[in-house]
């Protein structure tokens, strides 16, 4: 594994993006964002591979699909202008089609059960499974926020998740 940020996790994953590389975006964190994305790693990254694995009883990597985009990136991605993934501490996760036994609305409930989050997003899809999951860790205090986005009169919004 090259350039470890923890266990299973390395450099490359968290801030390569082809959307990046496509339209030569330096996509690199700085030191308080890298800090931030450690912490991530170690406090919800870490935590849910292990939860992850126990649940199917076997080894199971975490597929991530976005975590750390710099402004320039998240601006042409149409990501919100307040992103955490901008910071460092968001991490977007998709199970589907990875395990036939695992998806992500099993990911979203151990994030809500088992894991320390500041922010929790089932993104999309329907009632039975989001599209992915956004999940956050913010070392300054964690609101537990747990969110649905939408799509409504064709823009995102977010609502309360019931």
């Amino acid at each position: 594994m090259s350039n470890p940020i923890s266990q299973h996790l390395t450099y490359e994953e968290v801030y390569k993006s082809q959307t990046a590389i496509r339209n030569s975006i330096d996509n690199t964190p700085n030191e308080e964002q890298l800090n931030n994305i450690k912490l991530l790693a170690e406090k919800v990254f870490e935590p849910l591979r292990q939860l992850v694995s126990n649940a199917r009883g076997k080894d199971s990597p975490l597929f991530i699909s976005s975590c750390f985009r710099c402004e320039a990136l998240n601006k042409l991605v149409g990501g919100s202008p307040t992103s955490q993934h901008c910071k460092g501490q968001a991490v977007d996760i998709d199970m589907d089609g990875r395990f036939p036994d695992f998806d992500n609305a099993k990911l979203f409930n151990l994030v809500k059960e088992q894991i320390d989050f500041d922010q929790l997003i089932w993104e999309f899809g329907t009632d039975q499974n989001p599209d992915w999951v956004h999940v956050s860790y913010n070392a300054n205090g964690n609101r537990k926020s747990i969110i649905r986005a939408v799509i409504s009169d064709g823009k995102t919004k977010y609502v309360p998740f019931v």
